[in-house]
């Protein structure tokens, strides 16, 4: 707290004035000492001003009632939601999330620092704390194709913006490790701020070297055994629960059977679309699935709130004590995360707020809204050329597996392709997938990490064919094609990433797409979509295809 603000506040802390919000005789989480105590608790210009016997102008009965600090998602892509960033703070508010930190590298590889200033300034009046760590990946490898690249010059124009936290995920591990001069200058420009990692797959002396890098979290773990790898070298391990990626369980199981201390985990979604979030809540599920497995409420109650405070130096929020905010959490059920209401800067969110998702387009620069440049497409770059290897799904994680054709007998085949949309250059690369198994049809995107080249997907040319062509129309979006006819559509036309309509309408849609994509074969364990879009990503091993070929992440070489 400033001192101007302690000077303005002191006395209602003392008591000399009446604070304008008292929370009467609530059951008070105290996440920094791990109890729970009954108190009042005094609120007024957007801070906690008090604990002890207090009187308000405005008295809420809390009797029954817990109180937590607010929520905070330690890691998420906005522009995985396909809808306004807005909206989607707004619905995660109402399940208690306060805070988001936010990397936009989606955005930045298609539109550049434009596309960053697009989230900034679409989350610039949420209600909630929108934080962005600055992508540093773009593209995630020097030899990806997407439309931006963004040196540590171009970071110098942003990184002393309020809401920017730090360097957002470290993708490419390699050129940290290898001394690469590129990455070593970013690091550099961010070494006294927090630096996100992504040390998947990474062995121990690399993982050594790569937290020596003064990384500071990691949100790849899969399981428990990685998680405490992660811990073990200094870093918070960010435990993720989202829409494709369900990582929670397996390290969650491990805490409790090691009886590990907590100290260094977070909760984080990643990826989540607001239908799940409407549905199950958005941090606050983390924190249900937790206790249920066994955990202490108390200490999964600070993995959502101390823990990742400490980890983003955010002093102003993570727990309940005078000067912090108030931004806070009112429970009716402690264990199951029973939400009564959220204050946001000592205010109540109502559930009529005005998030005011964009509707009109028009007035977004040209490189936000007109972003796929592709002037041909041919049936021929469907042939696959080389089918020695192709990828194997891995049901319910990002992971995939580098399997030989010849030998994959067991799961459905799929083609494949990735074609390069920013630029025009007529550059793509065809395989096969393995346990996708759509049939009589195909799937294409604009969506696909990170560059957000185009990707196809299905089981003969013609139908390839007639999704490429919808996306082109469409300017970027997701298309389902069956038997020779579009079933559906979803457009999303800025940075062919996220939609101008409203998360209702987009869900509509999106849910009748994955049902229908499940009944002509998808399996069941496999998102079509999510799944689909990662599979280009070539910094999640084992295997992924790129415009340049089969790229094998742990060998870092490509296939074909």
């Amino acid at each position: 707290m400033k001192i101007t603000d302690y000077k303005k506040l002191v006395d209602y802390t003392l008591g000399n004035k009446k604070s304008e919000l008292v929370l009467k005789d609530i059951n008070i989480l105290m996440v920094q000492s791990g109890e729970i105590i009954k108190s009042d608790l005094a609120i007024q210009d957007g801070y906690i001003v008090g604990i002890g016997e207090y009187s308000g102008e405005i008295e809420f009965d809390g009797s029954g009632k817990f109180v937590s600090p607010g929520f905070v998602d330690s890691h998420l892509h906005f522009e995985s939601t396909m809808t306004n960033p807005n909206e989607l703070v707004y619905h995660a508010s109402l399940s208690g999330t306060t805070t988001f930190i936010a990397d936009p590298h989606e955005a930045a590889n298609v539109s550049g620092s434009i596309g960053i200033k697009y989230i900034l300034d679409s989350t610039e009046n949420s209600c909630a704390d929108v934080y962005i760590m600055m992508p540093s990946c773009v593209p995630a490898k020097d030899s990806e194709d997407s439309g931006f690249v963004m040196n540590a010059q171009d970071m110098k124009q942003l990184m002393y913006h309020p809401r920017i936290l730090g360097l957002g995920e470290v993708m490419d591990c390699s050129s940290v490790i290898n001394l690469k001069p590129s990455m070593l200058n970013k690091l550099e420009l961010f070494q006294n701020m927090p630096i996100d990692g992504h040390a998947l797959g990474l062995k121990l002396k690399n993982l050594s070297a790569y937290a020596m890098a003064n990384i500071s979290s990691d949100h790849e773990c899969s399981t428990y055994e990685k998680a405490i790898a992660i811990v073990r070298n200094g870093l918070f391990a960010h435990i993720r629960e989202g829409s494709a990626a369900k990582n929670l369980e397996k390290i969650v199981r491990g805490i409790i059977e090691n009886n590990t201390d907590t100290t260094r985990f977070t909760f984080c979604t990643d990826d989540k679309h607001i239908e799940d979030i409407k549905k199950d809540g958005h941090i606050s599920f983390n924190i249900r699935k937790a206790i249920s497995l066994g955990m202490p409420p108390i200490a999964a109650y600070k993995i959502a709130t101390y823990n990742p405070a400490q980890c983003y130096s955010l002093k102003d929020i993570g727990m309940i004590s005078p000067g912090k905010k108030a931004n806070l959490v009112i429970l009716d059920d402690l264990e199951n995360v029973k939400i009564n209401s959220v204050l946001y800067n000592g205010s109540f969110i109502r559930g009529d707020y005005d998030y005011g998702y964009i509707q009109d387009i028009e007035n977004l620069p040209k490189s936000i809204v007109e972003t796929v440049h592709v002037d041909w497409f041919e049936k021929s770059m469907l042939k696959v050329k080389n089918s020695t290897y192709g990828i194997q799904l891995v049901k319910n994680e990002l992971l995939t597996k580098k399997v030989k054709v010849s030998e994959c007998t067991q799961s459905k085949s799929n083609k494949v392709v990735v074609i390069e949309r920013h630029h025009d250059t007529k550059k793509y690369h065809s395989s096969m997938v393995f346990g996708y198994g759509i049939e009589n049809g195909a799937v294409a995107s604009s969506v696909s990490h990170d560059s957000h080249n185009i990707i196809v997907v299905g089981d003969n040319d013609e139908d390839m064919m007639i999704a490429l062509e919808c996306i082109k129309e469409m300017n970027g979006g997701y298309v389902l094609v069956e038997n020779g006819e579009v079933y559906e559509r979803l457009p999303l036309p800025i940075m062919g990433l996220i939609s101008n309509l409203s998360s209702d309408k987009v869900n509509e849609r999106l849910h009748r797409m994955i049902k229908k994509a499940h009944k002509m074969g998808v399996e069941d364990g496999i998102e079509p979509f999510i799944s689909l879009s990662f599979i280009a990503l070539p910094v999640i091993p084992e295997v992924r295809i790129t415009t340049n070929g089969l790229y094998d992440v742990v060998e870092d070489c490509y296939l074909e």
